[in-house]
């Protein structure tokens, strides 16, 4: 839980200083939105391959592989972005620096999710797997609240304090893991997973998830953005707005998943009430015209994603027998990751349109997600009429 926690907290200070970072350095909303996109390159490629490695060589020597090297490129992330701020390097070079270090951070971040994902699975009946996975959830959602609450606060010192902040703590968590985690784990037959990538198992929770994160880093890359342009503020106070928002958006998480962990409801109707939920308030965010009214947006879209997420990692892990819980976690994770890909690029893209067509864009796409869901599970349908 705590390395869920700081992984998360770094991940979203990044995503609230993305469009500050932008504008000081001179770089444009689509160089920043390819600098996410190559994370979510690296993220969708390495996913299943930690998941396999976790299935055959145990959790815990992939999980310390994947929080150290995580640590370490946040590290030379800030300090990258201090030296391109403090040397003025054109945009040009700050973009490549970032492409580097952000690339490094979505490799190793793979390993985080997925293994984590495997870690509850092996552990978990799985009758008691979505309130598990809600818990986990919590401790990144926790994470999604300090992280940019630490911007709010550390930004008057500039834009590298926060993500200095955030490369300590990962280390922090390393060492936690290190002394905690079973040095004695059951491994996986080599060669005896035959999950494939396209898996039919799979393909519901894939589709949910892929569907879910891509709207998610849609509203997460483009909200400094928002902020500044639409709200007409200045890249400092749009950092703050930002940071806000995203704090908005993690405390809604845990609320969501305290009420979750309450519930004994089936994962296909939290999945469906949950998109439902998600498109109200992403279609509110993006008709507001206030911080207030743009962080009340967000929290309500967080509140339904709170449901979601968990449950769709509950789906995967269940339907795969034990030998193959790293792999689907990773399938699952991969399909995320293909989020972060495509979600940033045609994010800033639209926004280029219009600052309020992302969003509506979200609200389509998760109607639609919850509307598929209902069609396919009973439960769902009869709950709804």
């Amino acid at each position: 839980m705590f390395e869920t926690f700081t992984c998360s907290m770094a991940m979203m200070t990044f995503a609230s200083l993305a469009g500050p970072i932008a504008r000081i350095t001179g770089m444009v909303p689509w160089q920043m939105g390819i600098v996410v996109t190559l994370a979510g390159v690296a993220w969708m490629l390495t996913a299943r391959i930690w998941g396999r490695l976790s299935d055959r060589h145990g959790r815990r020597p992939v999980i310390l592989i994947g929080v150290a090297g995580f640590a370490v490129s946040y590290l030379a992330l800030g300090v990258f972005v201090h030296v391109a701020v403090v040397k003025a390097l054109s945009p040009v070079i700050v973009f490549a620096g970032l492409l580097v270090t952000r690339g490094l951070a979505g490799v190793f971040y793979a390993a985080v999710p997925a293994t984590s994902a495997a870690l509850v699975a092996d552990h978990v009946p799985i009758a008691q797997r979505p309130k598990a996975m809600a818990t986990l959830g919590a401790a990144g959602a926790l994470g999604i609240v300090i992280g940019p609450a630490s911007v709010g606060l550390l930004v008057e010192g500039g834009l590298v304090p926060p993500l200095l902040l955030v490369a300590v703590l990962p280390m922090i968590g390393w060492l936690i893991l290190w002394r905690v985690l079973p040095a004695h784990e059951r491994h996986a037959p080599s060669g005896q997973s035959t999950l494939g990538l396209l898996d039919p198992r799979l393909r519901h929770a894939m589709v949910t998830a892929f569907l879910s994160m891509c709207g998610v880093t849609i509203a997460q890359v483009i909200v400094g953005f928002y902020a500044i342009d639409r709200l007409m503020l200045s890249p400092t106070d749009g950092a703050r707005i930002a940071g806000m928002a995203l704090a908005c958006v993690g405390i809604a998480l845990i609320v969501a998943q305290l009420v979750m962990r309450r519930l004994d409801w089936p994962t296909s109707r939290l999945m469906g009430i949950g998109m439902l939920v998600g498109a109200a308030g992403f279609a509110g965010a993006g008709l507001a015209a206030s911080a207030v009214q743009l962080c009340l947006g967000y929290a309500i879209a967080a509140f339904g994603m709170g449901w979601v997420f968990p449950s769709v990692t509950a789906l995967a892990t269940s339907v795969v027998p034990a030998e193959e819980q790293g792999a689907a976690a990773g399938t699952v994770s991969a399909a995320q990751g293909m989020a972060v890909v495509i979600g940033p690029l045609l994010g800033t893209a639209v926004y280029a349109i219009d600052p309020r067509a992302p969003f509506a864009l979200i609200a389509i796409t998760f109607a639609t997600a919850m509307i598929g869901t209902m069609r396919r599970s009973p439960i769902m349908t009869s709950f709804t009429a």
